[in-house]
């Protein structure tokens, strides 16, 4: 026992007041052992629910994290050994303070990704509508993800917005969306005759679900018209712009036949002499 004691408190000198003992040796070891033990199994814990794409997603983020652990316990090596790593700190608070503001964004998106693999609100295929802008997503990430616009075009949106921004997921509860088409008809035009004229336009489109119905609704008295507006319902929002628009064709065809009018907005100007 004595010589295990001699051999454990044998120190390394690497200067006069610079020194590390063998005992100090095997427990960083066996420290970096543990953190890394734990480091997996946690990994494990938060990605045990997620597809196994994603899993290998949060592979390059807890490398990071072991990788900072060892820093850390680098650092604390060096304080045993008689380093002044406060002063190493003090000396370099400048450049740590503007590395810290530029990876201040960063860490958000990084953050953001993770909720977003957890908590699993967004999901590849799924249209979503941000800041105005609407896509299919394409592929998640940790730190961005990416979508693709209808005309083709590809959102690399950082993840961060998120939070900062009121997400619409489209297809949250289903590939069907209810969409609209709304129009105004001169006063004095038959209402009713309006109403089945719609209806029967959105019947006809063959990309118009039966059910649920299409829908009319009288929906105010304008300043110029009498608007109306026209519920249904499609499979794929994410090209909706395509029916919608032969909605409103064949919805002039139709009133051009039964001379129903669509007003624009006048304004009578009066000349008064002085």
């Amino acid at each position: 026992m004595d010589k295990l004691n001699e051999i454990l408190n044998h120190s390394f000198v690497f200067g006069s007041d610079i020194h590390i003992t063998v005992k100090a040796l095997l427990v960083i070891i066996l420290t970096l052992f543990i953190a890394s033990y734990v480091i997996k199994l946690l990994q494990k814990l938060i990605t045990r629910k997620l597809p196994t794409e994603d899993k290998l997603k949060f592979t390059s983020l807890f490398s990071y994290i072991k990788w900072f652990v060892y820093v850390v316990i680098f650092m604390m090596t060096l304080n045993n050994m008689g380093i002044n790593v406060t002063a190493i700190f003090a000396a370099s608070t400048a450049l740590l303070i503007g590395v810290g503001l530029a990876l201040q964004t960063f860490f958000q998106d990084i953050i953001s990704g993770i909720f977003i693999l957890i908590d699993q609100s967004v999901h590849v295929g799924d249209i979503i509508e941000l800041d105005g802008k609407v896509g299919r997503v394409e592929e998640i990430k940790l730190r961005t993800t990416r979508a693709v616009t209808f005309d083709n075009k590809v959102l690399v949106i950082p993840n961060h917005l998120y939070l900062t921004n009121t997400l619409f997921n489209w297809t949250e509860n289903g590939t069907t969306t209810r969409e609209n088409v709304t129009v105004g008809v001169a006063y004095g035009s038959d209402t009713e005759l309006v109403k089945n004229i719609l209806l029967d336009v959105a019947k006809a489109h063959k990309n118009v679900y039966s059910h649920p119905e299409p829908r009319v609704f009288f929906t105010n008295f304008g300043d110029s018209s009498l608007d109306f507006k026209l519920v249904f319902t499609l499979n794929d929002s994410f090209k909706s712009a395509i029916p919608k628009s032969d909605i409103r064709f064949a919805i002039d065809k139709a009133f051009r036949e039964h001379n129903i009018t669509i007003p624009f907005p006048q304004r009578d100007v009066h000349m008064i002499k002085s």
